[in-house]
């Protein structure tokens, strides 16, 4: 009979656990109070989503004659909840909390923005029906359309930081940054009938500033040239200007805080730009030499390609 090891029991685990939170004591949260709950945060980015776009999202059909109690019931839940989630944001960051109308005023303030915020969308949604064709009307693009709502939480988050409300806006771009593949941190600047298309992979960058009628393609990287300074780099401008009706195809990178993209500048898929750009100037990378090569190990003639070049490998 083979001999069986006796358990050593719980306690080393735990004790060994313990050590670990003593060396990493920045990944622990003890007694510290109550802390910003990430599941009421995306609550409220799903209840502000039904004020700024009403009868679109949302369980209950809405009718015109109870608009208003919908509204003042949304607005409501979205005042309690996020002020509640401001003040635990403010306490974590160690600010003074000893006049604790701050939280209020900030949240009251917010919420008067809502309105110039949809304004803003109501040209994003307008851009991106001009601006694909394929787009079947304006709820497929509010409905659906990945970068609509990316750029919708940026808004939302865009205020809160300007405002000086630390982490919560932050926590909403990523909760958008996770459903789209598109990450825009809460400080970027954005113009008016802005439109992203297809989306993922898009990286724009905190101190970006992008003018009116900018449209930007999957995989695009508005960023910084280098982050070795780390927080020595905090409050220093970094990131792009992009300044007013400016395409930006697939795969672009456009980095450096000096870096400024003129007017009416296209710049084509795979572009590394460092370098200002001066206006109605089209930026394209010269094209790559293609070499065809079947699985015998030749090249195709011209005429075979002609032809069909598929047809000729098989």
């Amino acid at each position: 009979m083979s001999k069986t090891t006796e358990p050593k029991g719980i306690g080393p685990l735990v004790q060994a656990m313990l050590d670990s939170y003593q060396e990493h004591s920045a990944l622990i949260k003890v007694e510290a109070g109550d802390k910003i709950n990430k599941e009421i945060i995306i609550d409220i980015i799903h209840r502000l989503r039904e004020l700024v776009f009403p009868g679109f999202f949302g369980t209950k059909p809405l009718r015109r004659d109870s608009l208003v109690y919908h509204l003042g019931e949304l607005l409501e839940g979205v005042q309690h909840g996020l002020e509640k989630q401001i003040r635990r944001a403010f306490g974590q960051d160690g600010h003074d909390l000893t006049h604790l109308a701050g939280p209020q005023a900030v949240t009251r303030a917010f919420l008067e923005r809502l309105p110039a915020i949809r304004d803003l969308l109501a040209t994003d949604v307008e851009a991106a029906y001009d601006g694909d064709p394929a787009a079947f009307n304006h709820d497929e693009i509010i409905l659906s359309y990945p970068g609509l709502f990316a750029t919708m939480v940026n808004r939302l988050a865009h205020e809160l930081y300007l405002l000086g409300v630390p982490l919560i806006p932050r926590m909403m771009t990523e909760c958008a940054h996770g459903l789209t593949g598109i990450d825009i941190h809460p400080g970027a600047t954005i113009g008016h009938h802005f439109f992203i298309d297809h989306g993922t992979g898009i990286v724009i960058g905190e101190t970006t500033v992008i003018g009116n009628h900018v449209k930007i393609y999957q995989g695009v990287t508005l960023g910084a040239l280098s982050t070795r300074g780390g927080h020595l780099l905090g409050g220093v401008r970094r990131h792009p200007t992009i300044e007013d009706h400016v395409t930006i195809y697939s795969g672009a990178s456009i980095l450096g805080g000096s870096t400024v993209v003129g007017e009416g500048v296209v710049i084509g898929s795979n572009a590394f730009i460092t370098k200002s750009i001066p206006e109605k100037t089209k930026v394209s990378v010269k094209n790559t030499e293609l070499k065809l090569m079947s699985e015998r190990g030749m090249e195709p003639d011209p005429e075979s390609l002609q032809e069909g070049f598929w047809d000729w490998v098989i």
